[in-house]
């Protein structure tokens, strides 16, 4: 098992590209390719091992995997815990992940970018664990210091950047009703996906930061007008090497040295 501090969960952002490769490889080399363990929980998808240049010159590792290790033939709750056991075994302590989001709110559109700040979760993913035995605390679910150095990098490069937003999570792999979309948003969800949960359950179960980049790749069902697909797939397929730099960026300048606390959201369990 390759031993990394730094992970990063490739969502629909960068499916369509080989991160790190297609981006700079003066920055970051890849080590160790197609890498598939035995875990509990069945095979993993294929990991990748690169070395990354810091922005203070030292060398880190990254560990990464492509679309959340969803795959056919596996359930999206067992390709999670197959990523988050390999992120524990790897010592794995921050976590940056990103995907694509439908706008539920009326001030997004399409491209936006958004660093959610919370969840509400609709998924039938909740009991999903590696089988540690902890208290766990989500008051405040994504990491403070990795939201701000993703917004601040975001910002940097792109007009529109939301520095914090409400993620609701569904299962899919169908979009939602309008209905359903029409009740997240009198809740108080500003996006909807699919993959911020079990990811953020599991990284505070390994003791790890986490944060995400999202991209808004298409209006809510009911939401200011109907999305089209030839937009989504432009979005899909003309916008990941804009994500993928970002992510890199963020990756580069992501320190072991933190007081965010994340890791010390946790306590062992009374239920014994």
């Amino acid at each position: 098992m390759p031993q990394a501090s730094i992970a990063f969960i490739g969502g629909s952002g960068t499916n369509s590209i080989s991160f790190p490769e297609d981006l700079d490889n003066a920055i970051a080399q890849v080590r160790q390719d197609r890498l598939v363990f035995e875990t509990p929980f069945g095979a993993t998808p294929p990991f990748k091992l690169f070395s990354l240049q810091t922005d203070n010159g030292q060398e880190g590792h990254v560990l990464t995997v492509r679309m959340h290790g969803w795959r056919q033939g596996v359930t999206r709750a067992a390709a999670s815990r197959q990523v988050f056991w390999v992120l524990r075994e790897a010592g794995v302590k921050r976590v940056v992940a990103e995907g694509g989001v439908g706008a539920i709110n009326h001030l997004l559109r399409p491209r936006d970018l958004i660093v959610p700040s919370d969840y509400l979760d609709f998924s039938l993913r909740k009991d999903v664990s590696l089988g540690e035995s902890h208290l766990m605390s989500m008051r405040r679910p994504a990491c403070p210091d990795l939201r701000t150095l993703i917004t601040r990098e975001a910002e940097s490069r792109e007009p529109r950047v939301f520095e914090r937003g409400v993620y609701a999570v569904t299962d899919g792999r169908h979009f939602e009703s309008p209905a359903e979309v029409a009740m997240f948003s009198r809740l108080g969800a500003d996006v909807v996906g699919q993959s911020m949960c079990p990811e953020v359950y599991l990284a505070r179960e390994i003791g790890a930061c986490y944060a995400r980049l999202d991209m808004v790749v298409n209006y809510a069902e009911g939401v200011v007008q109907d999305w089209e697909h030839t937009e989504l797939k432009e979005i899909f397929y003309g916008d990941s090497t804009r994500i993928g730099r970002i992510i890199l960026k963020v990756l580069r300048q992501i320190s072991t040295d933190t007081d965010c606390e994340c890791a010390g959201l946790r306590w062992p369990t009374m239920l014994t």
